[in-house]
């Protein structure tokens, strides 16, 4: 295989090394790029901010309609205050009117079963004397013994009023009530999400719907340039790249100014960007490339994104660590 046009490539590369054991390396002034999502498929109804504008972390940047979500937090509202009344009127127990007229029903029933049991023992001396049949016997039989099942049924009536509301009942009526309570803050938090606002604080880079337009669920919505102070994006030839410590310190210099700024290099990428490593041959190796990520000082806060840089990446190791 003819490996004379991958040379000429990596000779013109490193033709930009300086005579003190460097090589600059390609790349973009950056900022974190927040895309913020349509939580939703609703309209867009507000867009209060320019694009452009500088923002703080929670300022709102779109507004998706909320009539839905609205009602749905007032039913869950109403869901929670009738498991709250439930609630307590399980813990307070039965009222003393409930009790006292309890109390009447069973000494009505009592009267009346003692008059049923009395007109029984009139009836059964009737029928042994043969001056009335055997059905009437049966009847007021049957009206005794209704009679002392209706004492029995108002006083466990009674008993259940005066004894108190029992555990089983009460663990239920808290557990609706957490229910309640869990479903009104998810109805308040889908109400909060329709209103997005910035998780950073940055610049409002782009607003890629229009007021009036629906947006479907994970649209984007708004993209935020978070941070002040940009920083460089490189790529890192594979020869140098086993010289780069996270913490290096690194000339960064930007396309149009003046002076270079003192980075701190934050992040470098394990992996090679193009063409895995052990596809390749030692000369086509030395073509790879590294993302590496260096931070700027303050000084570089008014620099734009997107700027072209170049940064000094020693080919040493010596030359390489950071002498602080």
């Amino acid at each position: 295989m003819n490996k004379t046009p991958g040379l000429i490539i990596l000779f013109i590369l490193l033709s930009a090394c300086s005579d003190k054991g460097t090589y600059q390396a390609l790349g973009t002034l950056e900022r974190d790029r927040i895309v913020l999502k349509a939580t939703a498929a609703e309209i867009i109804t507000e867009a209060p901010v320019r694009e452009g504008t500088w923002v703080k972390q929670g300022d709102l940047l779109v507004k998706l309609d909320d009539t839905q979500a609205k009602n749905n937090l007032m039913k869950a509202k109403a869901a929670q205050a009738m498991a709250t009344a439930n609630q307590t009127k399980l813990q307070h127990g039965a009222r003393s009117e409930e009790i006292a007229a309890s109390r009447a029903q069973l000494e009505q029933a009592n009267a009346q079963a003692s008059d049923a049991r009395a007109n029984f023992q009139r009836i059964k001396l009737l029928a042994e004397q043969k001056m009335v049949g055997q059905a009437e016997l049966d009847k007021a039989r049957s009206s005794r013994d209704a009679a002392d099942a209706n004492v029995k049924r108002t006083t466990q009536n009674l008993l259940a009023l005066t004894n108190g509301t029992r555990i089983e009942d009460l663990n239920q009526a808290d557990a609706q009530v957490a229910e309640a309570e869990a479903n009104l803050r998810i109805a308040q938090h889908q109400l909060d999400q329709l209103s997005i606002k910035a998780t950073r604080d940055g610049v409002l880079d782009r607003l890629p719907k229009y007021v009036g337009e629906r947006a479907n669920l994970n649209d984007p919505l708004a993209v935020v340039l978070a941070g002040k102070t940009p920083y460089a994006r490189v790529y890192v030839l594979e020869p140098a790249r086993v010289h780069l410590r996270v913490g290096d310190s690194l000339k960064v210099h930007v396309d149009g100014y003046p002076n270079s700024f003192d980075g701190k290099l934050r992040w470098v990428s394990h992996d090679p960007a193009f063409t895995p490593y052990y596809a390749l041959n030692s000369h086509d190796r030395a073509l790879l490339m590294y993302s590496a990520e260096i931070d700027l000082p303050e000084s570089a806060i008014d620099l734009p994104s997107g700027i072209p840089v170049q940064v000094d990446i020693p080919s040493s190791t010596e030359n390489a660590r950071n002498k602080n």
